[in-house]
């Protein structure tokens, strides 16, 4: 069995170094065989993640055609396609690295039983966490339900150095067909708007790398007190990368550690904002259901919202509130939006205009071309009240305070809401040249007056949550 190839299954680890399945495989001198399944689980992606999606795919094919290896594209249901491929090529197993969400764990099991009840080899690789959602423990061995804990307990874990790129891959003997990834389609949904969210990608390795090379050599040193400021370039813009797994998680967290040991004063808020999401995969390990109900059962009798004009309004970014409508159309002009303006428009979905943070989160798992499912889903919770809080429902963000605070010269308001200017620049007017048709927005329109006046948003909310926890 030494000979008989290996097919490697690649999915959200699109990338060369800090990719423990890869140098395993390398290292054991087996025909290797590289591919990407578009299954049903990744056909239900959104719109933006999904069109990205093929972009890291088609970047992490042109790597790997650099190593003398061809990546093999196939469409269906994940043990079928693997079935087929194992005929063609002889192959004696299947490698793949682990993801964490339920879809993917429930497939991944599955196809594993499979493989090993007819005798391959099937076998999963840590690679997309810095520690497994099921290694860190309270001293009772249970999980953590609140981050500062988790973070204090993971603080001092080592974590292994990352591995290099191999040199090269040896193939197979035998080429197995091959889909077009131009036949996919995979930015359908995406109509008109792809074009300008494109702008705004850093596809593949050597992008992600530079980017967080610009960012270790310059924002992280006041990270701590500028991440905040959406007007200002003082975050990595990680996310996107590490969501396709385009960079190692393991080379980020130690190259900042790095720059912590040489001084750079951001660098200790910026590990501990990693650790955010090794916390979200903790807890959709422990808790999977915070994909798609409330976290804590006692909120299923809240009398959430569901969707309504005004969370229409709320997607289109026409809400009236300028921090909220900005963040919205951020999201959809670049495929992203600042961590804060995240929260403040999440706060106001909820809070202020009392509508089911589910709503929300499908939104942003449409539109984020960064969506993370542990992310996503632990973020919303945290905002609306229902997820990992200590004292939540009383926290309602006031939208006009938080871009006083946070936006105190206007200027990331003025970047994305034509409106606010007699000559909009093009990011504001990028909106309009992104967004459906058939919402008939005009840059020249007048500016709505707000949905809800936000104190008296604040009293229902308030006056609600103070109901249930009556």
């Amino acid at each position: 069995m030494s000979e008989a190839p290996l097919i490697l299954w690649f999915r959200r680890d699109l990338r060369l170094a800090d990719q423990p399945m890869l140098a395993a495989a390398a290292a054991t001198g087996r025909p290797l065989l590289p591919m990407f399944i578009l299954d049903p689980e990744t056909e239900a992606l959104g719109a933006a993640p999904k069109w990205r999606l093929g972009l890291a795919v088609e970047a992490f094919g042109r790597a790997l055609e650099g190593l003398g290896a061809r990546l093999v594209l196939r469409r269906g249901p994940a043990l079928e396609v693997l079935r087929g491929l194992v005929a063609d090529v002889g192959a004696g197993g299947v490698w793949w690295s682990r993801l964490y969400d339920p879809a993917s764990v429930a497939r991944d099991t599955g196809v594993k039983a499979a493989l090993k009840g007819a005798g391959l080899e099937a076998r999963s690789f840590a690679g997309h966490l810095l520690h497994e959602p099921w290694e860190i423990e309270t001293g009772q061995g249970g999980f953590y339900r609140v981050f500062t804990p988790y973070w204090k307990a993971m603080r001092g874990l080592p974590v292994a150095e990352p591995a290099a790129a191999p040199k090269a891959l040896r193939g197979v003997a035998v080429r197995p067909g091959s889909d077009r990834l131009e036949d996919w389609r995979l930015g359908a949904a995406m109509n008109r708007g792809a074009g300008v969210v494109a702008r705004y990608q850093a596809v593949g390795e050597a992008a992600a790398r530079a980017k967080l090379a610009a960012f270790l050599d310059g924002p992280v040193a006041s990270y701590g007190e500028r991440r905040d400021l959406p007007g200002e370039a003082g975050t990595s813009r990680l996310s996107e990368n590490l969501t396709y797994g385009e960079i190692g998680i393991r080379e980020v967290w130690h190259a900042a550690l790095r720059r912590r040991e040489e001084g750079a004063g951001g660098a200790e808020s910026f590990l501990r904002e990693l650790a955010w999401r090794e916390f979200s995969y903790h807890l959709m390990h422990h808790s999977p259901q915070i994909t798609t109900s409330n976290w804590k059962p006692d909120w299923d009798a809240f009398p959430w919202r569901g969707d309504n004009p005004e969370a229409e309004r709320w997607r289109r970014g026409m809400t009236g509130e300028p921090f909220v409508d900005a963040g919205m159309r951020e999201m959809y002009v670049t495929g992203s939006m600042h961590n804060r303006v995240r929260m403040v428009v999440a706060s106001y979905l909820t809070k202020h205009l009392l509508t089911h943070w589910k709503v929300g989160l499908d939104w942003f798992a449409d539109c984020l071309t960064d969506w993370d499912p542990a992310a996503n889903a632990m973020g919303w919770q945290w905002v609306a009240g229902s997820g990992p809080d200590a004292a939540p429902y009383f926290r309602v963000f006031n939208p006009a305070g938080q871009a006083e605070k946070f936006d105190p010269d206007g200027s990331y308001r003025r970047r994305f809401l034509a409106e606010m200017s007699r000559a909009p620049g093009a990011e504001a007017l990028a909106y309009f040249e992104a967004v459906p048709r058939s919402w008939q927005l005009r840059p020249d329109q007048l500016y709505p007056a707000p949905v809800v006046d936000l104190a008296e948003g604040r009293a229902r909310a308030l006056a609600a949550y103070g109901a249930r926890n009556a």
